[in-house]
């Protein structure tokens, strides 16, 4: 199957110099950057695509087995990488897919020379010495709730990832991105988001990398920031002033003048 079309990939800005994948998290798909990509395009080669099982992906080669353990959502980023022959691309990975980022660019070290970690969390789950940001109860029970019920979840915690109460129309795009997206895969995706502990991966990174957190932010609070920020030697740490777990809907300006500013001091 090709990968252009089971991952929807999509291409856009300059065709030569740094190229920038952007890289979606749970419940969403690429159209997520579409405040941020037309300005990223203006000064790089941006790729879009869509997971398997997300947004107009081909729903038909989604596989539980594979799309269990976050190794999966990694090896969808390589493939797209090797199906445009990337070299040194800079994977900008937003939540989860920040740590997806991470196991990608571990498999493919010649396809991706640099991160950008859009609110990352290594691990949801607080341990000692450890602020995650919710108790493995919590976990259990958003779980719970998610299994049971994954169209009421949606509306209920998609306003609260995204914050911003004062915007509801960015609560409502994520709602309905959430209930977009097919529930068993969802429940699926979501198992693997919120149980997995990618702690012992950061240290392994050893390419520039820029992390972007917002001030406020209930699913990666500060703690986390610092953490991922502490594990990466040389990384970048950069708040956002903006609220909310998706900076690149609620602060596409700010967003996009960190990256660029990122990517530019790479050079060519």
């Amino acid at each position: 199957m090709s990968i252009h079309r089971r991952n929807n990939i999509r291409v856009t800005g300059r065709t030569s110099g740094r190229t920038v994948v952007l890289v979606h998290g749970f419940g969403c798909d690429q159209n997520m950057w579409r405040l941020v990509e037309p300005a990223l395009a203006q000064d790089f080669r941006v790729v879009l695509f869509d997971y398997v099982g997300a947004g107009r992906s081909d729903l038909s080669a989604w596989q539980e087995e594979r799309y269990s353990s976050l190794e999966g959502y990694a090896r969808d980023v390589v493939e797209v990488c090797e199906e445009l022959d990337l070299r040194d691309a800079v994977v900008v990975g937003h939540s989860v897919s920040a740590m997806a980022g991470v196991l990608a660019r571990a498999a493919a070290p010649d396809r991706i020379g640099s991160l950008v970690m859009v609110c990352p969390s290594p691990c949801y789950i607080d341990e000692d010495g450890y602020r995650g940001g919710f108790s493995a109860e919590d976990i259990d029970e958003l779980l719970e709730s998610l299994e049971s019920n994954y169209l009421g979840w949606s509306a209920t915690m998609a306003p609260v990832i995204m914050g911003n109460p004062d915007r509801p129309e960015l609560g409502e795009e994520l709602t309905n991105s959430f209930c977009a997206t097919d529930p068993d895969i969802a429940r699926v995706f979501a198992r693997t988001t919120f149980l997995s502990d990618s702690r012992k991966d950061l240290a392994g990174v050893t390419v520039p990398t820029l992390i972007l957190e917002c001030e406020q932010d209930v699913i990666a609070p500060p703690e986390v920031g610092a953490y991922v920020h502490a594990a990466i030697p040389g990384s970048e740490l950069v708040t956002l002033n903006a609220t909310g777990h998706c900076p690149q809907l609620s602060a596409p300006e700010a967003t996009v003048t960190a990256i660029r500013a990122f990517v530019s001091a790479l050079g060519r």
